[in-house]
């Protein structure tokens, strides 16, 4: 066996640490990107204010909100991410001769076809999560994952569940410039020096600012699309969800919990990077120990 198969359990068991460290701050930046009435009492002014309301009016559990689907969406992202990435990886590094890393189009190429099949995988994953975290389209007792996927499939149908699936798409261009840019930098910086796990922190940590800067209004839009809307507030398409938005709340509309996002995101990405590398060995351990892969005997797999 190739170590796809271990590549995508440790970028899964890395995705679940990441995101069980840092889900207060998607639970924030969740709710920033779906508020639309900012004059209300009720309403966030920014991250920390954001903070403070969600502990006094829900305690610690309000910022803890749709963390099982979180996790469970994660690590499903990961894994099958992943799996993608290094399988179309590895046929580019056959095709060229063993030792040659990928092309920046290449790179791109490979997140670009991962990406996509992430999104179709788990977007009902990620709008069943959206609607847990910001508290919309969820009600009393099916307040748990299983009841708010129901309850869409009942009252929205398939479609529901692959609401803002269109922007999620778009969205893919988000991991291709991540991981385009972890790549080509760590290709650099190895030619000199021997990676250390605080330099795939680093590595993360940049490459995930490039990446969320650039996306950040897809974001927002796709939040938006995947939370339950009465007909007047609904984004027909992408185009008309930056109409509407511009519209009403002006170009920083785009930009709503931006701050949080981008804290949340490069903590995630650079926990993510170095715990999926301090994972690796031990997911391939795993996998031989159950004879799921060869041992590796004389430099050969």
């Amino acid at each position: 066996m190739s170590d796809n198969v271990a590549h995508a359990l440790s970028g899964a068991g890395g995705g679940i640490v990441s995101m069980a460290l840092t889900y207060p701050l998607v639970s924030i930046s969740s709710r920033l990107q779906v508020q639309k009435n900012d004059d209300s009492k009720d309403a966030y002014k920014n991250t920390v204010d954001a903070f403070v309301k969600i502990l006094a009016k829900e305690g610690p559990r309000g910022l803890y909100a749709g963390l099982s689907s979180g996790i469970f969406g994660i690590a499903i992202t990961n894994g099958v991410y992943y799996y993608c990435y290094e399988a179309v990886k590895a046929i580019f590094e056959k095709a060229k001769g063993q030792g040659k890393p990928m092309s920046t189009p290449e790179s791109m190429l490979a997140g670009a076809i991962a990406g996509s099949a992430v999104v179709f995988a788990t977007n009902p994953i990620w709008t069943v999560n959206t609607r847990l975290t910001v508290r919309k389209g969820v009600e009393g007792k099916k307040s748990n994952f299983l009841g708010v996927f129901l309850s869409i499939l009942k009252n929205e149908g398939i479609a529901g569940l692959y609401s803002g699936v269109m922007a999620a798409l778009v969205l893919v261009i988000n991991p291709i410039i991540q991981y385009t840019v972890f790549e080509q930098v760590k290709n650099k910086i190895a030619k000199s020096k021997d990676l250390t796990n605080f330099d795939f922190f680093l590595l993360g940590a940049l490459s995930k600012l490039c990446a969320t800067g650039i996306t950040y209004p897809y974001i927002v839009i796709k939040s938006r699309m995947q939370v339950s809307q009465n007909s007047e507030d609904r984004y027909t398409s992408i185009w008309d969800g930056f109409k509407k938005i511009i519209a009403s709340e002006g170009v920083g509309g785009l930009y709503k919990g931006i701050s949080s996002k981008i804290t949340q995101s490069i903590l995630t990405a650079a926990f993510l990077f170095m715990a999926k590398e301090m994972l690796f060995d031990w997911a391939v351990w795993v996998l031989v120990l159950t004879g799921a892969r060869k041992a590796k005997i004389a430099g050969k797999a």
